[in-house]
This record gives structure tokens, C-alpha cells and sequence, in this order.
């Protein structure tokens, strides 16, 4: 009768062990698929931000075609997918080794930026764009100067473009109603001869490398940065 008795308890022993391994897995079952459906939440977030940009991008990108098509070859500029816009001839932007604006640059963008700033700054994009960069290029090499002082003089120059060109666009008639969302968003950038041009046969194209550019940067990676930051918290 005594051994029964411990037999029973031997069994219920076993049966609310087994009873609490199973609630377990239970709980950590269900802690996995919620944590599975947050991880697809963002990851869907991610990707709708992903799309909604890529939309974005495209769509701005046929509007300044659609404008500055006729207007490119007779400036010297291209229009490029990624939403930047080249100025690649450098006899009409800046004599060489100087950092003033030539009459013809200053003509072109008093006709160019009013009508950029129209678009980027419509109630359409401006509250997706995080940046308007101004960024000046030179080529490499600098007369009897090392690789690596070519490289900083170069750097002050391109710098010095860039800022005289700002200067210029925020004192344009045209654009008065918008400058203080400019001084928000745009910013000078010299970036020496850091992103050369090249030939096709891998020799640098010296005067391509001396340009202007004006790009734009949306906001989807702040807005995605956003996103998984809140993951890790």
C-alpha cells in the first residue's frame, strides 16, 4: 500500500513538472511570435519607406528633366537619376585657379536656380527633402605642388566655389521668399578632386573634373534610421 502511495506521488510529481515545461514553452512560443511580428512590422515600414522614395526620386527626377531639358546643352549640364545636376563646363564657371563667379555662371543661374528652387521647394517634395548641396569639383594636380598639397589646395579652392555660389543664390531677387528654408536645407561643399572624371580609356578627364554640382538628398535614410532605432529599444 506504502509503495502505491509513493508510486501516485512520483506520478503527479512528474505530471506538474511536465504541466510547467509545457506553459513554458508556451510563453517563450509566443514571446518568439511576437517578436516575429514586430521584426516584419518594421521590416515593412522599411520597405514602404524604401518605396514611397524610390517613387519620390523618380518622379522628381522627370520633373527637372521636363523643365531644364531644352536648357542643358546651352549650359553645359546634365541631368543625372540620383537627382544631381552637373555644370561641366568650366570655361563658363570660374577661371582657373579663382573662386569668383564668372558673368556667364552668375547668367545661368540667375536663370537655373529660381526655377530649381520652384520644384524642390513645392509643397510636392519640400517636406522630403533633407539637403541641397552645392558641391565643387576640381581636377587633380596642382603646378609644382606634391599630390598631397594639390589634394588641400585644391580642397580651399573648391570650397571657396562653393561658398561664393551660395552667397550668390541667397541674394537672388527670385528666391527671396524662400531663403530661410534655403539657409535650412543648403548647404557648400568642396570636395577638391576626391571624384575625378575619367575616359573611357581610365585617364582623368581634367576638364569635366572642374564642375559645379547642385544635389539633393531625401530624408528616407533619417526616416529609416528612425525605424531601427525604435527596434533597438
Amino acid at each position: 500500500m506504502r509503495n502505491d502511495e509513493e508510486h501516485i506521488e512520483q506520478e503527479e510529481h512528474w505530471v506538474s513538472v511536465s504541466d510547467l515545461m509545457a506553459g513554458l514553452m508556451m510563453v517563450f512560443l509566443l514571446v518568439a511570435i511576437v517578436f516575429m511580428v514586430n521584426a516584419e512590422i518594421e521590416r515593412n515600414k522599411i520597405r514602404d519607406v524604401a518605396v514611397l522614395y524610390d517613387k519620390l526620386r523618380t518622379q522628381l527626377y522627370q520633373d527637372l528633366v521636363e523643365e531644364f531639358g531644352p536648357d542643358l546643352d546651352k549650359w553645359g549640364a546634365e541631368i543625372n537619376p540620383d537627382l544631381s545636376i552637373r555644370f561641366g563646363r568650366p570655361e563658363l564657371i570660374f577661371d582657373k585657379g579663382e573662386k569668383d563667379l564668372k558673368g556667364e555662371f552668375q547668367t545661368i543661374l540667375e536663370d537655373f536656380f529660381p526655377r530649381y528652387l520652384n520644384i524642390i521647394a513645392s509643397k510636392k517634395y519640400r517636406d522630403d527633402i533633407a539637403e541641397v548641396r552645392i558641391e565643387g569639383h576640381t581636377s587633380s594636380g596642382w603646378l609644382s605642388q606634391s599630390e598631397d598639397n594639390a589634394y588641400i589646395l585644391n580642397m580651399g579652392l573648391s570650397q571657396a566655389r562653393t561658398r561664393s555660389t551660395l552667397e550668390f543664390l541667397l541674394l537672388l531677387p527670385d528666391v527671396q521668399n524662400e531663403k530661410e528654408w534655403l539657409k535650412e536645407h543648403m548647404t557648400a561643399n568642396g570636395l577638391s578632386s576626391s571624384k575625378p572624371i575619367f575616359l573611357d580609356n581610365g585617364e582623368e578627364d581634367r576638364e569635366r573634373s572642374r564642375r559645379v554640382e547642385f544635389r539633393l538628398r531625401t530624408d528616407a535614410e533619417s526616416r529609416i534610421a528612425a525605424i531601427l532605432e525604435s527596434q533597438r529599444h
